[in-house]
Parts: structure tokens; sequence; C-alpha cells
């Protein structure tokens, strides 16, 4: 009996210590505040920042598709992206864990062939090469958002005919897993323009790739992104 009530007693230590464990984190915890920002037209971000700094992003941050799918998850401490994050498309099926911890991809989903990415190794296979494409940390969608986002049609070219008319993000991966070459591609009918974008994009971790392989080594590679015209001039994804 009196060891049943020790370990009573001991169980509303343990308990009453954890609470209060908990009320110390929380009342130490920063203050924040929610930021909402657009994207594009149909993603908007929402997290948290300091309400001392409001430049210094603290605790969850989400990224949505209009309204409805989740394109991305996860947390900020002081400013940087910390544990697990999950990346979706956007009609809301995952495709990429990244985990900031050990800055591996814990998780890539396979890509078929309704995907509107293609890429291309800038050597010559064999039947028996054993190829991986070159991947980015934010997955097939959210990952190549900022691009898309650095482009829009000059005004001349604002009146192209949209049903006959498309655009392609280019992108040149080195075999170090850096961003080398950036253009955007522009069609309509028999018409053609190749605009050449500075690789000095505003994110240096849009710079960053994981490289494609051959047989283990790896290699320079392309990233083709087929994009329809937004009315303003700008790109989203078909």
């Amino acid at each position: 009996m009196r060891k049943l009530i020790l370990t009573f007693i001991s169980i509303l230590y343990i308990g009453y210590a954890f609470a209060q464990t908990k009320d110390v984190a929380a009342k130490n915890a920063p203050e924040t505040v929610i930021v909402k920002n657009r994207l594009t037209d149909s993603v908007v971000e929402r997290f948290n920042v300091l309400k001392t700094n409001r430049g210094i992003r603290q605790g969850l941050y989400q990224a949505l598709y209009q309204k409805n799918y989740a394109l991305a998850s996860g947390y900020y401490d002081n400013d940087k992206r910390t544990g697990t994050w999950h990346f979706f498309d956007n009609r809301g099926h995952l495709v990429q864990n990244f985990d900031y911890k050990t800055n591996q991809i814990t998780y890539e989903a396979p890509e078929d062939s309704t995907s509107n990415l293609q890429y291309v190794v800038d050597v010559k296979l064999s039947d028996t090469s054993r190829v991986t494409k070159p991947l980015k940390v934010g997955g097939r969608f959210f990952g190549y958002l900022p691009y898309l986002n650095l482009f829009k049609l000059p005004p001349e070219l604002l009146n192209l005919n949209p049903n006959v008319s498309f655009g392609m993000v280019e992108l040149l991966v080195s075999p170090l897993g850096r961003l080398a070459s950036f253009k955007v591609h522009v069609f309509s009918g028999s018409f053609e323009k190749v605009f050449n974008m500075s690789i000095d994009v505003p994110d240096p971790a849009d710079k960053i790739f994981i490289p494609a392989t051959v047989n283990g080594e790896p290699v320079s590679s392309r990233v083709v992104i087929k994009c329809a015209f937004r009315s303003d001039g700008g790109l989203e994804f078909y």
C-alpha cells in the first residue's frame, strides 16, 4: 500500500514538474505576430515573425495554393528553417521531406510522365547508365516558384495570343550543384525569343541544387519547366 501511495505521489510530482516546465517555456517564448504575403496570384504564404523585429521569422510557416492546398509547411527558429519541412504539389500530394538538421532530403516522391518538369544530362548515355535527376529543396512545385516569379513578359509582348503561347524556364545546374545558367524561352506560334536571366537570384538558396549523377558521378544537367502566361505576363505552372 505504501509503495502504491509513493508511486501515485511520484506521478503527481512528475506531472506537476512537467506542467511547470511547459509554463515557463511558454512564458519565455518570444512573442510573435502572423504575417501574410502573396507569392503569386494563387499562392499565399503565412508565417510568424518576432513582434520586436518583423524581419525575423519565428515559428510555423505555411504556403497555401488557392487557399486549399498546402505547398510547404515547417518551422523557423531565429529566421532559420529547422526540423523537417514538408513540400507538396498543387494537388496536395506530398512530394518531398527535407530535414534541416541533417541537411538531407529524406523523401522524394516518384515523378511520372504527367510532370511539367523535364531533365537532361549533358553527357552521352548508354543502355546501362544509372542516372539520377537533379533535385531542388522545396520539391517540384514550391522549390521552383522563385524562378517563375522572376520573369514577366515585356510590355511589347503582352498581346501574345494565350491560346498558342507558352514559356519554358531552363536552368543549367553544374556538377557541383550550382545554378550556372537561367533562361526563359517564349513561344507563340512560330515566334520564339530567349531571355537570359541573371543567376544572382535574390535568395542564395535558389542557387543550390543536388546535382544529377551518371553512374554515381555528378554531371551538369538542365531542368526545363513548361509554363503558362498569366494575364499580367508572369509565369505559372501548367
